[in-house]
């Protein structure tokens, strides 16, 4: 059986992103700190009869990411996906001159370093698949191409060193599949109710990449299904 793990599964995106590929066969783990929220999150994807497990996992704690690595372990041997998903937005729109070094900080630690911190931890297990992949989940906010709109700008650069973690590990990760997605503005509890797209539409790239998309596709940066720049 495939596996996969999803970081920041409870709700959103990655919830979907969970339940899709559970329907497809795969055991997911829904990976979230919120230990609570959580195991409900899996409890509902596992409701449907398919194999879905809790993982807590802090993707900004070192002790955490290693103690989910050995609870992994003692379920599965192998892990299959790996979707870096997890993330906050912790500004909104001030002036990146007004945006706090700790406030930076934290989201660095979260979006780019977290996805980084996870991947390294996890790359033992990914080996032993036959065809491993890494997909983190980006941002049109972090696109270089065309310059910063002024919204977010701690988020955003976050998402621009996602992007260039990405660009790295897909370079000292020749046998995996590792790419970025930006699955646009998507109603969620981060987006809001007047985002223009639905969770569903938001996971469909990620979910492609994790199960259809052809192995060599790697080291991209991807927005429904098809390659945007940096």
């Amino acid at each position: 059986m495939k596996t996969a793990l999803i970081t920041g599964a409870n709700k959103g995106i990655g919830h979907e992103v969970a339940r899709q590929l559970a329907a497809k066969g795969f055991h997911v783990f829904v990976g979230a700190r919120n230990a609570k929220a959580g195991r409900k999150g899996a409890e509902e994807i596992a409701k449907k009869g398919v194999n879905a497990t809790f993982l807590e996992i802090d993707v900004a704690d070192n002790d955490s990411v290693t103690k989910a690595v050995r609870e992994f372990s003692n379920i599965e041997d192998h892990l299959d996906v790996l979707v870096n998903n997890a993330g906050i937005v912790a500004d909104g729109d001030e002036a990146i001159l007004e945006v706090s070094d700790d406030l930076l900080r934290r989201t660095l630690e979260t979006n780019a370093l977290g996805a980084l911190r996870v991947t390294r931890a996890f790359v033992p297990v990914l080996r032993k698949s036959k065809a491993p992949r890494v997909i983190n989940v980006s941002s049109g906010s972090g696109q270089l191409t065309g310059g910063a709109d002024g919204w977010a700008p701690a988020y955003s650069i976050s998402k621009t060193a996602l992007n260039g973690v990405t660009s790295q590990l897909a370079t000292a990760l020749p046998k995996f599949a590792v790419n970025a997605v930006c699955p646009g503005w998507v109603r969620t509890d981060m987006g809001g109710e007047n985002a223009s797209r639905s969770v569903d539409e938001g996971a469909d790239t990620i979910v492609w990449l994790a199960s259809e998309a052809l192995h060599d596709l790697t080291g991209k940066f991807l927005r429904d299904r098809k390659e945007i720049p940096w």
